[in-house]
């Protein structure tokens, strides 16, 4: 794939659109049955901690990086507040072969911002300056994006948007709330809309992103704002149709809905579970609650299903269901 599949993607769609990177939900088990069933324009891995990458730690990290050819383009994306972890970190992805890397400067989450990561680099703008030319020093070809908020504490767009226009990001993601606010309130579209206004003629692409529910409410979104991309994220959960177009909701039956259910479940198992269990099998029940719902008898089948302690108790009890 050419290096630039951002400027590809403006050429052949708009708005073109991401999954979001969403940590223990954008893993590969959950790509890989989104790129089976409704693939998106881009594809983000969750977000992996550059100082994790660059310490003893890095091989407990390395399964979270882990991706399929079909997936591409695919995007790493990376927090964290120190620099050179951000350079050595870029090179690791280049070496790993993936298509982008993605800097978070939105995460509003306190163990996150104690960090002086994630949403916190809007208070701290020179260091998120250096922080993008360090990673750019590392990514060699790779092109550089960045997924941000609308402001800290409060709506920064006017000041905080042109520092990072500066230094000349491939794409940024705006998310439509200040990390104050996190999900407490609606996004703010209108201040998005601000967005592209700003970054019209820097040559950066503009993605929208909160509370998008579907494609249909993407497109609208898109075109009211003039984003070039959209990016959803929460309305994946139960539903990895949700980028394909060809799919009226509603449409599937119980029967397939659960039967790709438990294809996810098989997937998240081959990935992360085994003897040397990567990541705890209790992950998987948010997305499992969000596939039980919407029929007759979903409720008694959730319940159930949320007293399981593992795979071969959870697919056993939806095999039986199905039958």
């Amino acid at each position: 794939m050419s290096n630039n599949f951002w400027k590809k993607l403006q050429k052949n769609k708009k708005p073109f659109f991401a999954l979001a990177p969403m940590v223990d939900v954008s893993d590969a088990a959950l790509r890989q049955i989104v790129t089976k069933y409704g693939k998106p324009d881009i594809l983000f891995t969750e977000f992996v901690a550059c100082d994790g990458l660059c310490s003893i730690g890095k091989e407990k990290l390395m399964p979270l990086l882990q991706f399929s050819e079909n997936e591409r383009p695919i995007v790493a994306q990376l927090f964290g507040s120190k620099p050179e972890n951000f350079e050595e970190s870029a090179k690791l992805m280049a070496e790993l072969g993936f298509d982008g890397i993605d800097i978070n400067m939105g995460c509003p989450q306190k163990n996150i911002i104690k960090q002086g990561a994630g949403a916190k680099l809007i208070d701290n703008p020179e260091l998120a300056k250096e922080i993008i030319r360090a990673t750019k020093r590392g990514a060699g070809d790779l092109l550089v994006s960045i997924k941000t908020r609308i402001g800290y504490k409060k709506n920064e767009i006017e000041k905080w948007l042109p520092i990072l226009l500066e230094e000349k990001p491939a794409a940024i993601t705006l998310h439509g709330r200040t990390q104050k606010e996190m999900s407490k309130v609606p996004a703010n579209w209108d201040i998005i809309k601000k967005g592209v206004e700003i970054a019209k003629g820097s040559g950066v692409l503009i993605l929208g992103n909160g509370d998008i529910k579907n494609i249909e409410e993407g497109i609208k979104r898109a075109e009211e704002s003039g984003v070039d991309g959209v990016m959803i994220g929460r309305a994946i959960f139960g539903n990895p149709w949700l980028f394909n177009n060809d799919l009226a909701v509603g449409v599937l039956s119980i029967k397939e809905k659960l039967g790709v259910l438990i294809e996810h479940i098989e997937l998240y198992e081959k990935f992360y579970g085994g003897e040397e269990r990567i990541k705890p099998f209790n992950l998987m029940k948010k997305h499992i609650g969000a596939y039980v719902r919407g029929f007759k008898g979903a409720k008694e089948l959730r319940i159930e299903l949320m007293k399981t302690e593992n795979e071969k108790e959870t697919t056993e009890i939806l095999k039986k269901y199905l039958n």
